[in-house]
């Protein structure tokens, strides 16, 4: 563990974290640009990314739907790396957690949903691309399961997919917002699992960084903005967040 990395969160007494898909490998959710990676194990899935595509293809749609119903969130539990976010938020440092992520296992492991913003959204809904309806996607899941391959919005007809946030689909102003308030009022920005490869919310490390804020970047693989860190960790998030939130 680099002293410095350990030192500047200790120090730090209001912390933002950015986390991304890293934090949650280590709950068997693969991430998406890693070595076994959803995308790089299984390059033509990232299609099923596409709004445009989602929205064009029925065909896509069905599989997506099927790929939804085994979806390992739905049996993952949260690890180190995500209670050791818990204990930042117990110790009373930490402003806000912006996650990436769309597993809601920050909120499983005792992260108060005040302080979550999911600036990609959430698979725990669905969302009409139509009318813009937001239901329970165990009530989407389970008329899939009773023979419904595609099903549509029961309100009117349209579209149904999760409330995530696809290529193709501008985050909500509203998240957006909030997420940009947290990165430029504390004195810590620590970005935990993510390729800081996808905008807007890589750019909020940027943000952090001009308004003043120290930055920890943790991370598996190089990022494009470890060279604005004050400090680079790599190695397992399970290991280095734990290790990272004690104070000793």
């Amino acid at each position: 563990m680099p002293e410095a990395a350990h030192r500047l969160v200790a120090t730090a007494g209001r912390i933002t974290v950015l986390t991304g898909a890293g934090v949650s490998t280590e709950s068997g959710i693969p991430d998406f640009r890693g070595p076994n990676g959803q995308w790089t194990t299984d390059p033509q899935s990232r299609r099923l990314a596409s709004l445009a595509a989602y929205r064009d293809d029925p065909d896509l749609r069905r599989a997506s739907w099927q790929r939804r119903l085994s979806h390992p969130a739905w049996l993952a539990r949260p690890n180190a790396a995500h209670r050791a976010l818990v204990e930042l938020q117990r110790q009373g440092r930490l402003r806000a957690l912006l996650t990436q992520n769309i597993d809601g296992l920050h909120q499983l492991a005792g992260s108060d949903p005040e302080l979550v913003v999911e600036l990609h959204g959430t698979l725990a809904r669905t969302r009409c691309l139509s009318c813009d309806a937001r239901t329970p996607m165990a009530d989407a899941l389970a008329r899939v399961r009773a023979g419904e391959a595609d099903p549509p919005c029961l309100a009117c007809g349209g579209v149904l997919k999760s409330d995530t946030i696809s290529f193709g689909q501008r985050l909500d102003g509203e998240v957006l917002r909030r997420a940009s308030a947290a990165a430029t009022d504390c004195d810590l920005l620590l970005a935990a699992g993510s390729s800081l490869r996808v905008q807007p919310a890589a750019g909020l490390v940027g943000r952090g960084a001009a308004a003043g804020a120290s930055v920890v970047i943790c991370n598996a693989e190089p990022t494009p903005y470890d060279g604005l860190a004050d400090a680079v960790v790599r190695g397992r998030l399970g290991e280095v967040l734990p290790r990272l939130a004690t104070r000793d």
